[in-house]
């Protein structure tokens, strides 16, 4: 079969390589039929993190079950699934408490298509995936769903919708800020508009800003390094430090800010005395994916949350090799 690996920078190639087989009764054989470019995708096509080639790329990923394990009772061969990035078992005490990124069973850190940042794990550009928990990692989905619109359910849609939803819970007011930059501060913003918040959209990038208006955000299309005013949640998915310090000046007292970027190797200064006086939380780190993907999921589902928006550009799957890991919008490669 084919996958598509990265082998240096900006040069991607599909490879020949033996075909999955079931790994244990748990499992199950997927084909990919739509699969999208993630946020981190991008600087890692550009060769600006920390990874070496080669590997197999993809982890945005919905598919067709090809084989199923005896032992899988949720998913059968024909079914339409997002497959959850993280390979997780659903059964430790982690993936129990909702964890997902952080299963005890597997390598830590273990993700589709991210090289030695996710464990060297196999990618979902491929002719046919290997889910080792098919239960625990697919969410099945509906025969006639838009594929390209929930293509990025099992990582970045669902990534923003933990950004916002547990906390419009406890708001007193339901206003989010969201310092944009590439899907997943979209994504932010989509989620907040169906859940019933005002956004405030801030971000450099006219395209960005054009979707953002779409989706019904009050647009600032500027510099992130202004201070904007005060709200009780506030999402970063910049990855720019002087935005952090932006956001986080720009978060209310009590408020929470979730920053959603990567920074590879820096460290990075924060206003701790101003934070400590307004006692705001900031929340870092990986996702756990697989908890948020049915509530989002039933958001789109509803026609309420417009991730079908967020997506600028479709193309076939074998314009990968050209296409995977460039600027220009949310990409997502669909295969009939």
């Amino acid at each position: 079969m084919r996958e598509l690996r990265y082998v240096g920078p900006r040069h991607l190639e599909w490879h020949e390589v033996p075909a999955p087989r079931l790994g244990s009764d748990l499992a199950a054989l997927v084909r990919p039929v739509a699969v999208a470019g993630c946020d981190l995708d991008e600087p890692i096509v550009a060769g600006v993190t920390p990874v070496t080639g080669p590997f197999p790329l993809g982890h945005e990923v919905v598919a067709e079950v090809v084989e199923v394990g005896p032992a899988v009772a949720d998913v059968a061969p024909g079914d339409l699934v997002s497959v959850a990035f993280q390979i997780s078992c659903g059964s430790c005490v982690r993936c129990r408490r909702g964890e997902t990124g952080r299963c005890q069973q597997v390598t830590a850190g273990s993700s589709y298509g991210m090289g030695q940042l996710g464990g060297g794990c196999d990618g979902a550009l491929a002719d046919v995936l290997h889910v080792p928990y098919a239960d625990a990692m697919c969410l099945g989905l509906p025969a006639d769903v838009d594929v390209v619109a929930v293509a990025a359910l099992g990582d970045n849609l669902s990534d923003a919708w933990r950004t916002v939803a547990p906390h419009l819970k406890d708001a007193l007011e339901p206003r989010v800020l969201v310092y944009g930059h590439a899907s997943i501060g979209l994504y932010a913003t989509a989620t907040a508009r169906a859940l019933g918040a005002e956004v405030t959209y801030v971000d450099p990038n006219e395209e960005n800003c054009a979707v953002a208006e779409q989706l019904g955000a009050t647009v600032e299309c500027r510099t992130l390094r202004a201070r904007t005013r005060s709200h009780p949640i506030v999402v970063n998915s910049s990855g720019d430090e002087a935005g952090l310090r932006s956001a986080l000046r720009s978060t209310q007292a009590g408020g929470v800010l979730t920053d959603t970027g990567i920074y590879f190797g820096n460290d990075v200064s924060l206003p701790m005395l101003e934070m400590y006086a307004k006692g705001v939380t900031l929340v870092t780190g990986r996702a756990n994916v697989r908890p948020d993907m049915p509530a989002a999921l039933a958001e789109v589902l509803a026609g309420r949350l417009r991730a079908d928006l967020v997506v600028t550009r479709t193309a076939d799957w074998e314009q990968a090799p050209e296409l995977w890991g460039t600027p220009g919008g949310k990409l997502v490669l669909v295969r009939q």
